[in-house]
C-alpha cells in the first residue's frame, strides 16, 4: 500500500498532462476542420472555377479578379492535409507557411472580387444562369458563391487560433516545438497584415460612400489619407434665428459640416452640400456640461480652427450637443 507522498501526483506531471490533452484536442480540431476546408475549396474549384474555364462564361481577367489565387490556396491545403493526417504537425505547418503570402494576396483582392461579382450579376445574364445552376447543387447546402468567397480569410483566422494553441501546448522538449513556434508566429503576422488590409478596404468604402453624398469644393479629396470615424446630425445655433440641422462627418483629421439638400431636388435629393471643414489639429473641444448619453445630450465648445464658421471673420466657438442618429429625441446641439 503506497504512502500519501508516493500516491500524490506531481504538479509538474499534472500540468504536462493538461498540456497534452489540450494539444491532442487542438490537433484533432485542426485536422477535422482542414478536411472540411479542403472539401469546400475543392467544390468551388470544381463547380465554379473549372466549369467557368471550360465554358468560357467569364474571360480570364474576370475569373482572376473574382477568385484571386483560389486554386493555389487549394493546392496548399492539399499539401498540408497529409502531414496532419500522419501527425507531422510541426513539419507540415512549417512547410505550409511558405504559402501564407497567398492569403495576403487573397485579402488584397477581396474588394475587387466583390465588385466583380456584383458587376457580373448585374450585366452578365449567362453568368447569372450559371450561378443559379451551380448554387442549386446539393453539395453546397444552400450556400451562395458570395458566402463561399470569404472562406480563405475565415480559415486564416482559424489557423491563427489553432496553430498558436498547438504551439502553446507543446512542451519545449518536443521535437516539433520550434517548428510549431515559428509557424504560430508567421501565421499570426499574416493574420495581422490581412486584418489591416480589411480595415483599409472598409475605410475606403466609407470614404467613397461619404464622397458620393457630398458636393462642393471643400468636399473634394476625401478618399486619400484619412480615416472615417462616424457621422451624425447636429443642430447649429446661429447668432440669430432658429437652430438648423446639419450633418457632421468626423474623420481622423477633420470635422466636416454639410447642409442637407431639399428632398424635392430632382437630381440630388438625399445628398449634402459641404459647408465647412474644421481641422482637428487646429481646434480644441471642451465639454461645458452634460454628456451625449443623457436625455438632452451634452453641451460642447469647440474652437473653429482655420475654417470660419458661417464665413465669420471673428474668432468664435462652435457649441455642439450631439444627437443620436438612431433616435427621434435630440441628444446634441451646435452653437
Amino acid at each position: 500500500m503506497g504512502t500519501p507522498a508516493s500516491s500524490a501526483r506531481c504538479p509538474v506531471q499534472e500540468q504536462r498532462a493538461r498540456w497534452e490533452r489540450k494539444r491532442a484536442c487542438t490537433a484533432r480540431e485542426l485536422l477535422e476542420t482542414e478536411r472540411r476546408y479542403q472539401e469546400q475549396l475543392g467544390l468551388v474549384a470544381t463547380y465554379f472555377l473549372g466549369i467557368l474555364k471550360a465554358k468560357g462564361t467569364l474571360r480570364p481577367p474576370e475569373r482572376q479578379a473574382l477568385f484571386g489565387p483560389w486554386e493555389r490556396i487549394y493546392d496548399a491545403s492539399q499539401e498540408l492535409l497529409p502531414y496532419l493526417e500522419e501527425g507531422h504537425w510541426g513539419q507540415g505547418l512549417e512547410s505550409f507557411c511558405s504559402h501564407l503570402e497567398l492569403y495576403t494576396q487573397f485579402a488584397a483582392n477581396a474588394e475587387t472580387s466583390r465588385t466583380t461579382l456584383q458587376r457580373q450579376l448585374k450585366k452578365n445574364k449567362r453568368f447569372q444562369r450559371f450561378l443559379r445552376l451551380q448554387e442549386g447543387r446539393p453539395e453546397f447546402g444552400g450556400l451562395q458563391l458570395q458566402d463561399l468567397l470569404p472562406l480563405p480569410l475565415q480559415r486564416l483566422q482559424q489557423y491563427e487560433n489553432l496553430v498558436v494553441a498547438l504551439a502553446e501546448n507543446t512542451g519545449p522538449n518536443s521535437p516539433d516545438h520550434q517548428q510549431l513556434t515559428r509557424a504560430a508566429q508567421l501565421v499570426s503576422e499574416t493574420a495581422q497584415r490581412v486584418h489591416a488590409i480589411g480595415q483599409e478596404q472598409k475605410n475606403n468604402q466609407h470614404l467613397r460612400r461619404v464622397q458620393a453624398l457630398l458636393s462642393g469644393r471643400q468636399a473634394k479629396g476625401l478618399t486619400s489619407g484619412r480615416w472615417f470615424l462616424r457621422q451624425g446630425w447636429l443642430l447649429v445655433v446661429p447668432p440669430r434665428g432658429e437652430p438648423r440641422p446639419r450633418m457632421f462627418f468626423l474623420f481622423s483629421d477633420v470635422l466636416l459640416m454639410a447642409k442637407p439638400r431639399s428632398p424635392l431636388h430632382l437630381l440630388q435629393s438625399g445628398t449634402f452640400a459641404c459647408q465647412a471643414l474644421y481641422p482637428l489639429a487646429q481646434g480644441q473641444l471642451c465639454r461645458v456640461f452634460g454628456h451625449s448619453g443623457g436625455p438632452c445630450g451634452g453641451l460642447l465648445s469647440q474652437s473653429e480652427g482655420l475654417e470660419e464658421f458661417y464665413k465669420s471673420q471673428n474668432p468664435g466657438y462652435l457649441r455642439l450637443r450631439v444627437r443620436a442618429m438612431n433616435t427621434k429625441e435630440s441628444s446634441s446641439v451646435l452653437n
